[in-house]
């Protein structure tokens, strides 16, 4: 029942060459690895429950197709950060919802960034494909399972959080369906296909790219406890138990092998040896990461091992065996590639529409080659038409023209609606700032500022007009560190490097400054205390400021702060 496939990398994105498609064992049977017809993606099921206390506290839009969200998790008792890769067609058709893919890092998982990011074409790749790419963050030797108790002042309830908190809010709030899939590598990729045995068909694709998938055999739970110390000094023990434990054979992939009946199975593994990602060592044929050999020899093992035990229950997979190449990225690269058509099937995900450029925002993009190739045809907006590229957006109104906004501008636009907001279309293109450190961009109701250190914020109305007067950029209240954000009594403020700047309907945009006097107010209740809002500019006096508000005054003169 399982298709074994033998594949030669030629390149980081190497063509796939069938240069062994035999078989061991029976005749095989195999997932249809074409986009299905409508007909064979299952009805959408109902609704999941958000579990109490789960929530998402945040999100932040990194650019227009990647945000990371802050996720409230009450097993853990902790937020976790799960970066998405949006849906191609999450703009163009505002209204759908997508299915899901859930990539799991490996053994040393980073708490600031998933790995698939760091160190693969993900955020590419996905571009124009019509599923929203889910990429928890952290987890460092977790293997993404609950653990009896926490270790290293974590709690680790992972498992809990994939399958009970994460999907309903996602479901939810970022428009998500029912169609499932789930792909990892190394210890993720052992997890991928462990969560889909004890979620039976809760996930419709699984895929382990060198994952170990014999974990309680003779001799593997001394083996993982061994690398779980290496990768941050974790005790396996607290995880599983003892390596005699029945929480060790309880998530075994090979021992749950039943469990993963009807979900679409793909696993991948090198050999070892070196391969055209690798580093020869002076030994011919064997990689100079002599840690990365060990551990792909031990995932191939387990890998055949695993097959065998499918052959034996009638569980359909597709296992590629590829005849080199380490424990290393670019092979999980490039099996998650091939693997995308299987996914594609399992998923229902349809082939991309076809698209052009013409017209007005044609001719804009055609002068701007960094955008890329189109990734849909040209849609409705509010008050004008939009198109999606490779690394952006393209608008179009007619009081405006057509300009493109691209990477944390684009994002920061799209979070506060984009033409439909009170930024309305953009009216110029990115620039460069006056003095070389930021970008800024231009729309109708205002605009947008952004540099590494401060991401994007727009600033607008009166706002805006207070921090022209005092120079912009360049003045003494520097970049934007915050968009608007409206307050409960009627005003609304920005925050900026060097300040703050408040507006109210009866009062006029005014600045408060860092330090003693911000604190001060912050204190006595900010706007809504006795101080009201403030009204006139920071005065400097000898040894500090002064600072007035609606119905009293704060100093800070000689490192004394007084309200009065």
């Amino acid at each position: 029942m399982v298709k074994r496939a033998s594949r030669r990398v030629t390149g980081l994105v190497g063509a796939v060459v069938l240069a062994a498609a035999s078989t061991v064992g029976p005749t095989i049977v195999t997932p249809a690895v074409g986009a299905p017809a409508a007909a064979a993606v299952p009805a959408p099921a109902p609704m999941l429950a958000v579990p109490a206390g789960a929530a998402i506290t945040g999100a932040t839009w990194e650019t227009d197709r990647k945000v990371d969200l802050t996720v409230h998790s009450p097993a853990m008792g902790t937020d976790v950060k799960v970066a998405l890769l949006l849906a191609r067609d999450w703009f163009s058709s505002p209204r759908a919802t997508f299915p899901t893919l859930y990539l799991l890092d490996g053994l040393r998982a980073r708490d600031d960034q998933n790995g698939w990011l760091l160190e693969t074409n993900v955020a590419d790749f996905y571009r124009d494909k019509d599923v929203t790419v889910v990429l928890p963050v952290g987890g460092q030797s977790s293997w993404y399972t609950d653990w009896r108790q926490p270790d290293n002042g974590r709690d680790y309830q992972w498992e809990t959080f994939l399958t009970k908190e994460l999907p309903p809010l996602l479901q939810r709030d970022w428009r998500a369906t029912d169609a499932r899939g789930v792909a990892g590598v190394s210890m993720g990729g052992t997890a991928a296909f462990t969560l889909a045995a004890r979620h039976p068909r809760f996930y419709r694709f699984a895929a382990s790219y060198s994952g170990i998938l014999s974990t309680s055999s003779a001799g593997m739970p001394e083996s993982i406890a061994a690398a779980m110390r290496d990768a941050g000094g974790f005790d396996a023990n607290d995880m599983y138990g003892p390596p005699a434990d029945p929480a060790w054979a309880g998530h075994d992939p090979l021992v749950l092998a039943d469990g993963l009946r009807g979900t679409s199975l793909y696993f991948s593994s090198g050999n070892g040896s070196a391969g055209v990602a690798d580093q020869p060592s002076d030994v011919p044929g064997l990689s100079s990461d002599l840690q990365g050999t060990a551990l792909e020899v031990l995932a191939r093992a387990t890998n055949q091992a695993f097959a065998v035990e499918l052959d034996k229950k009638g569980v359909p997979a597709q296992a590629v065996y590829r005849p080199s190449g380490t424990h290393s990225w670019p092979y999980w690269q490039f099996e998650n590639t091939q693997a995308w058509p299987q996914a594609q099937a399992a998923l229902g995900v349809g082939n991309p529409q076809p698209c052009s450029t013409g017209g007005v925002i044609g001719t804009a993009a055609s002068t701007i080659p960094a955008l890329g190739g189109c990734l849909t045809p040209e849609y409705a907006v509010k008050g004008g038409r939009a198109q999606d590229f490779a690394t952006g957006q393209m608008y179009f109104s007619s009081a405006t023209g057509a300009h493109a906004v691209g990477g944390a501008i684009a994002g920061e636009y799209d979070r506060v609606g984009g033409p439909a907001s009170n930024l309305g279309f953009p009216t110029s293109d990115e620039l460069a700032t006056p003095d070389h450190k930021g970008r800024y961009q231009q729309f109708q109701g205002g605009t947008m500022y952004w540099t590494p250190a401060t991401g994007a914020h727009y600033v607008d109305g009166a706002i805006r007009d207070k921090y022209k007067a005092v120079g912009y950029e360049r003045g003494r209240l520097g970049y934007p560190l915050t968009s608007e954000i409206r307050l409960p009594t009627g005003g609304a403020f920005n925050r900026f490097t060097g300040g703050y700047v408040y507006w109210s309907p009866h009062t006029a945009a005014t600045i408060v400054p860092n330090g003693p006097v911000f604190d001060a107010w912050g204190r006595a209740g900010y706007e809504g205390g006795r101080l009201g809002y403030p009204v006139f500019d920071p005065l400097d006096v000898p040894g500090g400021q002064i600072s007035r508000f609606e119905h009293g005054t704060i100093s800070a003169v000689n490192g004394v702060t007084r309200v009065q």
